[in-house]
């Protein structure tokens, strides 16, 4: 690959970025497709609310300790 950039003068990081967007997507493109858009936009919105979920949970956790740190440096 690093030849190829090489021929065509470009830096290589782009050229990874784009096979590794290739290749996590390559199963969408033999999937069946039944005419169910809306099937793919509910699993990207589940898929969504599941990551909106966990940072809520971390940033819970967060805040938790920063309330603990912060009691703790008053006690001193």
């Amino acid at each position: 690959m690093s030849d190829l950039c090489d021929e065509y003068g470009m830096h290589p990081t782009p050229l990874y970025r784009w096979r590794r967007d290739l290749f996590e997507n390559v199963p969408a493109l033999f999937e069946r497709s039944n005419g169910s858009r809306e099937g793919k936009l509910e699993k990207t919105v589940d898929a969504l609310r599941e990551k909106l979920a966990r940072k809520d949970e971390v940033l819970s956790e967060l805040m938790e300790e920063h309330v603990k740190l912060e009691n703790g440096l008053g006690e001193i």
